[in-house]
């Protein structure tokens, strides 16, 4: 069991291990009870700008490594306006820069160290290596530009070391999975229900975007207020949830 900071991680450790490998998968994330069939990929990147300190009595005799950053950091802003891939279904990818550390051998003098930390979503075409090249064109030899690994161990003290990289990931709305599930919804709802996407990340990006494992989504609430302080699901939603859990294995079986 592990917190959300590294997506996919759970299932990356049972597919990797052959504990369990799955033929499809059903996310549970909300989807306002509809069907989802794929979202984004997300990838964490640090930027790490070297400087030279000085007495902050004499800045000019240092480099400081904060405004190198502040200066790519609104590059990488500029990129995320105006330059990132789109797609027409999983819509544009995007970044933000998400947390700036810096550091100096104390509070008056010039720091010699800035990391930027970026969140990083990928649309369907937009890899690990493209989205490294859009930001080592901009720091060029200014910095060091790194995908974290993520090695944290569980409370059970077992770790399964995987790049910070969760790829994209989408399944054609006439897969057997996707129609088996619009079939289902549509007999527990008593209607069509809505084919869409998430615009947040799921364990998807592990099971489907690097393992291949179809895989759709279908789940209780609305994903506007996922994490947030008046998140709440429905309990006519759970119900509905339950009995769409139930159904889709007989309509699989019909559309395979």
């Amino acid at each position: 069991i592990m917190e959300e900071d590294c997506d996919g991680m759970c299932w990356n450790f049972m597919i990797e291990t052959g504990e369990l490998v799955p033929d499809f998968a059903v996310l549970t994330e909300p989807t306002n009870l509809g069907v989802y069939r794929g979202h984004r990929g997300r990838m964490e990147i640090e930027v790490y700008f070297k400087g030279r300190s000085a007495h902050g009595a004499m800045p000019h005799l240092g480099d400081n490594a904060v405004y190198k950053a502040a200066r790519a950091a609104l590059e990488f802003d500029r990129l995320n306006r105006e330059d990132l891939g789109y797609d027409e279904f999983l819509g544009k990818g995007t970044m933000v820069v998400s947390q700036i550390v810096s550091g100096a051998p104390s509070l008056c003098a010039v720091p010699d160290r800035c990391k930027i930390h970026i969140d990083r979503r990928l649309t369907w075409g937009e890899t690990k290596e493209s989205a490294i090249a859009e930001i080592k064109q901009i720091v060029g030899e200014d910095a060091e530009v790194v995908v974290p690994i993520y090695d944290k161990k569980s409370y059970r003290g077992v770790s399964h070391p995987q790049e910070k990289y969760f790829p994209t990931w989408k399944i054609e709305e006439d897969h057997p999975l996707v129609r088996s599930g619009v079939a289902a919804a549509e007999k527990v709802l008593g209607k069509v229900p809505a084919v869409g996407k998430w615009t947040f990340s799921t364990n998807g990006v592990a099971i489907a975007g690097k393992h291949k494992i179809p895989a759709i989504g279908f789940g209780p609430g609305n994903e506007i207020y996922a994490h947030a302080p008046n998140e709440f699901v429905p309990i006519d939603d759970l119900v509905v949830a339950a009995a769409f859990y139930a159904l889709l294995p007989f309509e699989l079986e019909k559309h395979l």
